[in-house]
C-alpha cells in the first residue's frame, strides 16, 4: 500500500516537472486584430482664409475607418458632415464644392508598418512621417503628413497631425466649385489652400 502511494506521489511529481518545464506561452502581439477609429473621439479640422485676413476654423463630423493587422489603413470622411458653423455654408459646401449626392465620402488610404507601433507601452509615443493618398470627388492624388501615435491604453491609439497638411483646390479640381463659393458669398477672394489638421483615436 506504501509503495502505491510512494509510486503515484512520485508520476504526480513528475507531471508537475514537466509542465513547469514548457516554455511559456508568447504574448499576443499588440498588431494582432483589426483597429478601428472613434468617431466620438476624433476629429478633422481646416481653416479657411476669404476676402485675404478673415481666416475662419471648420471641420468634419463624421470620421470612420480602420487600421487592418497587416498595416492596411483607410479613413472616410463623410463629406455631407462638414460643419462650418453657419447652416447656408454648410449647404453650399455639401451642395456646390463637394457636390455629396455623387460624391458622399472622401477617403485616405495609406499602407502602415505594424512593427513600428507594435512594441508601444501605454504612454509611450513615436513620430512618423506618412505617406498617403486622398481620393476626393473620384481624383487620387498624395499627401504627406507628419504624426505622433500614442498608445492611450493597451487597446487605444491616439494619432496627432504634428503639422498641418496643406490641401490644394487645384490638385483635385476643385477651383471651380471655390469660384462659385465666392460668387455666393460675394467675396473678393477665397484662399484656395487650406491646412488640415486631425486627431483620431483607434480602439483594437
Amino acid at each position: 500500500m506504501i509503495n502505491r502511494i510512494q509510486t503515484a506521489l512520485a508520476a504526480t511529481f513528475l507531471t508537475l516537472t514537466a509542465a513547469c518545464a514548457q516554455a511559456p506561452e508568447e504574448p499576443p502581439e499588440v498588431t494582432q486584430g483589426e483597429w478601428r477609429v472613434i468617431s466620438e473621439a476624433s476629429e478633422l479640422s481646416y481653416v479657411t482664409v476669404k476676402a485675404g485676413e478673415i481666416a475662419e476654423v471648420n471641420g468634419f463630423d463624421g470620421l470612420t475607418g480602420s487600421v487592418s493587422a497587416d498595416g492596411a489603413a483607410q479613413i472616410d470622411i463623410a463629406l455631407g458632415s462638414v460643419n462650418t458653423g453657419i447652416d447656408i455654408r454648410d449647404e453650399r459646401m455639401r451642395d456646390v464644392f463637394f457636390e455629396v449626392a455623387q460624391n458622399p465620402t472622401a477617403t485616405i488610404s495609406a499602407q502602415l508598418d505594424p512593427a513600428t507601433f507594435a512594441s508601444l507601452a501605454v504612454g509611450e509615443s513615436i513620430s512618423e512621417s506618412i505617406s498617403a493618398t486622398l481620393s476626393l470627388k473620384g481624383i487620387e492624388a498624395p499627401v504627406e503628413a507628419d504624426v505622433t501615435a500614442t498608445r492611450v491604453a493597451p487597446d487605444k491609439v491616439l494619432v496627432v497631425s504634428d503639422a498641418p497638411v496643406i490641401v490644394y483646390a487645384s490638385t483635385w479640381q476643385l477651383t471651380d466649385g471655390l469660384a462659385q463659393l465666392q460668387q455666393l458669398a460675394s467675396l473678393p477672394s477665397i484662399t484656395p489652400a487650406v491646412p488640415v489638421s486631425f486627431s483620431i483615436t483607434f480602439q483594437r
